[in-house]
């Protein structure tokens, strides 16, 4: 299956210097990308990456991204626009060769088939790692509900003393 954002790119075509690559999603894109990553719009999207061969088979993406959503807010349900920025770094890895390093500091690996990285579907993956997983529109407050006081069970006889 074709990722929404689909950008493959020949390992072939990195050099020794290293390659400048910029990816950026057309409308119909966009929209499949809301779809699947459960948003009411991804406006825009684009990514920078500047790719660096380590050896034959794994390249070093270091990338910046950028994009405005919009999203729905956790507390008013309301959607509202947010922009993202994120810079990342990943290993594009072949397929199988993944490492078994859990240490959540190393770098993301993204496995590839052949000798074509997809630095499309790398820039839809950084985009769902960088949403906020409870968005709150800026001024939403949830309000301060606090537990409710229970009348004390003698309250409404000191109401009858009163009148007396």
């Amino acid at each position: 299956m074709t990722p929404e954002l689909h950008r493959p790119l020949s390992l072939d075509r990195i050099g020794a210097n290293g390659l400048d690559m910029s990816v950026s999603a057309t409308a119909a894109e966009c929209a499949a990308l809301a779809v699947r990553m459960k948003l009411p719009a991804v406006l825009a999207l684009s990514c920078t990456f500047y790719l660096i061969r380590e050896g034959r088979d794994l390249v070093l993406a270091r990338g910046h991204l950028q994009a405005r959503v919009a999203q729905t807010c956790v507390v008013s349900l309301e959607a509202f626009e947010a922009d993202i920025e994120e810079v990342f770094q990943v290993r594009f890895v072949p397929s199988g060769e993944e490492s078994d390093d859990l240490d959540p500091e190393s770098d993301d690996e993204i496995p590839y088939e052949g000798n074509l990285i997809d630095l499309g579907e790398a820039a839809a993956e950084q985009l769902g790692l960088a949403l906020d997983p409870y968005p709150r529109m800026p001024g939403a407050a949830l309000s301060e509900a606090g537990p409710e006081e229970q009348p004390h069970p003698f309250a409404a006889l000191s109401g009858l003393r009163k009148l007396n």
